[in-house]
């Protein structure tokens, strides 16, 4: 078996004072993968000893602008190699993609924390930036999923885009608004209906609505699901065909939350 997490932790040392930590301490993964972790190196090591992590290997990009962004993929087997950035030289200092090769029970793997931007649909500069960003993972998952490549792959994160009117609650109130665009979809259609990858948290959650992992800290919504289904663990076809189970683990009430996300658990046989 193979368990694997990803959260937007929504800074690490916020989700650890709120009880984040012990929560992944005690899912026994094998591999998680985290997003804005908001923190330097030296700081998210500390949190992760004080947690109950800190025997865990460590593959951690920081943004250049401190206190943002940031991502970071945490395995027990220790990694073969670490990449950071999708490949485009604009992007290698965001602090929004880095990947592990790392051999697990489900064989060679290639596991991608990403996070992309949250974008503005009236700001042309920020959408366009998105936009750029978008391409640059596209290309990555174009070279990570080559039929022959040795090695399977997991793309892990916010994608701040919600694909389906399924995967937003309150759909018709958010066309044309940044993470539910026609342009951003377009992008989630190519990469499974040409490319190939698997969304498992639809294949294994269900038609919906939902199951959604994000909600705003302000407001009603969490307590009457009125979510964004917006973080995905997503695979290549042979890496898919192993899965048997994905759970969202929304909090039981809203005092419980550690993030504005829930974290989104995949298991494989």
């Amino acid at each position: 078996m193979l368990t694997v997490v990803t959260a937007n932790v929504n800074g690490i040392r916020a989700a650890a004072r709120r009880g984040g930590l012990a929560w992944l301490a005690a899912s026994g993964a094998d591999v998680i993968c985290l997003q804005e972790v908001r923190a330097t190196d030296e700081q998210l090591a500390e949190v992760l000893a004080d947690g109950g992590l800190g025997h865990l290997h460590v593959a951690h990009t920081e943004a250049s602008a401190k206190g943002r962004a940031g991502v970071a993929v945490l395995t027990v087997a220790p990694h073969v190699a670490t990449r950071t950035g999708p490949g485009a030289d604009e992007f290698a200092e965001s602090g929004r993609w880095v990947e592990v090769d790392v051999d697990t029970a489900a064989g060679p793997i290639t596991v991608a924390s990403v996070y992309v931007h949250t974008g503005e649909a009236t700001d042309e500069a920020r959408q366009a930036e998105k936009y750029r960003f978008l391409d640059a993972v596209e290309s990555r998952l174009l070279a990570l999923g080559r039929p022959r490549a040795r090695r399977q792959a997991l793309v892990c994160g916010d994608l701040n885009v919600a694909h389906r009117e399924v995967d937003i609650k309150n759909w018709r109130g958010n066309r044309g608004r940044a993470g539910f665009l026609e342009g951003e979809r377009a992008y989630l259609d190519r990469w499974y209906d040409e490319h190939g990858w698997v969304d498992l948290g639809r294949r294994l959650g269900g038609e919906g609505p939902g199951p959604y992992t994000w909600w705003s800290w302000r407001g009603r919504g969490f307590d009457t699901d009125g979510g964004w289904r917006i973080d995905y663990v997503l695979a290549t076809p042979r890496l898919a065909a192993r899965a048997v189970a994905a759970e969202v683990g929304k909090a039981a009430s809203y005092d419980e939350r550690w993030s504005d996300h829930a974290p989104l658990t995949v298991t494989f046989g």
